[in-house]
């Protein structure tokens, strides 16, 4: 079995297509040009079961990286039918208000669901979602999500299965958001969205990857993301194996990105999936 990181979206806040927009890309029949909010899902291989212990669960771990709004049709349109955990990277609402939903989680799982997030983001979510957090005026559970914030801060190891997640610190403008590495018996993927800037003390934490994620909006500039110029240059400098672009904007099509970013970066399209096998230690 393999480390495997499936994009659930790839899109901006509006996503693409966007309300009302005639554009070419929004009007575009290319699948791959159809991008949901911006969520990925990684799953690997579960340690191995103790005998008469957890011979029920499912043989790959799963954890989500944030709950875009539509979580729901993207975890049944790619075949997410559990959740171990779920990390968040910041609380704008096109990455956490799919959190309502994971109470299907809840019921498949048979309990509550841990979510790794800094205390700043925590602190929006039970305000955002008070309901949630507020058991005592919970009539029916089944309708209630049950989460467990757990927070966390850039640098902090998280031991999930056999995976060590470590939150990395990233300016999305000048809001200060986490990206996570994720390393797996010897393969390394590091998800950074919605940056603008990769901080220096970050980039020693990025090296050797494998597999490199990172937003990509679009070429003209703004404020709070990087452009395509930009993702590039952080690319080169990273050097994973192979950089995706995410977070992509209607302002360019993926066939055209495809043409116009150099070789050993390429945009990430809805339902994409990267595997890593674990390297042999023969």
């Amino acid at each position: 079995m393999a480390l495997e990181l499936t994009f659930l979206g790839t899109g901006t806040s509006a996503g693409v297509p966007m309300i009302g927009c005639g554009c070419q890309v929004c009007q575009s029949q290319d699948p791959r040009d159809r991008r949901d909010r911006s969520s990925v899902v990684v799953r690997y291989p579960r340690p191995q079961k103790s005998a008469g212990h957890d011979t029920d669960l499912p043989d790959r771990v799963t954890v989500m990286i944030d709950a875009s709004p539509e979580v729901r049709h993207q975890s049944i349109r790619h075949g997410v039918d559990w959740l171990d955990t779920l990390m968040l990277t910041h609380a704008h609402a096109d990455h956490v208000l799919g959190l309502d939903d994971l109470r299907r989680f809840n019921t498949v799982t048979g309990g509550p669901i841990e979510f790794f997030a800094e205390p700043e983001v925590i602190q929006a979510i039970r305000q955002m979602f008070s309901y949630i957090f507020k058991d005592i005026h919970h009539y029916d559970n089944a309708y209630v999500a049950k989460l467990i914030p757990l927070p966390i801060g850039p640098g902090q190891v998280i031991d999930i299965g056999q995976a060590k997640w470590t939150p990395i610190r990233l300016m999305h403008g000048r809001l200060p958001i986490l990206g996570y590495r994720i390393d797996w018996q010897g393969r390394s993927i590091a998800y950074c969205t919605d940056c603008s800037t990769i901080p220096h003390e970050t980039l020693p934490q990025m090296q050797d990857l494998d597999v490199l994620v990172l937003d990509g909006l679009r070429q003209r500039h703004h404020p709070t993301h990087m452009t395509l110029d930009r993702a590039c240059e952080f690319a080169e400098q990273i050097a994973a194996k192979q950089t995706y672009l995410t977070h992509i904007a209607h302002d360019h099509s993926h066939e055209e990105l495809l043409e116009r970013l150099p070789d050993g970066v390429e945009p990430a399209y809805d339902g994409q999936v990267i595997s890593l096998s674990p390297v042999s230690t023969v």
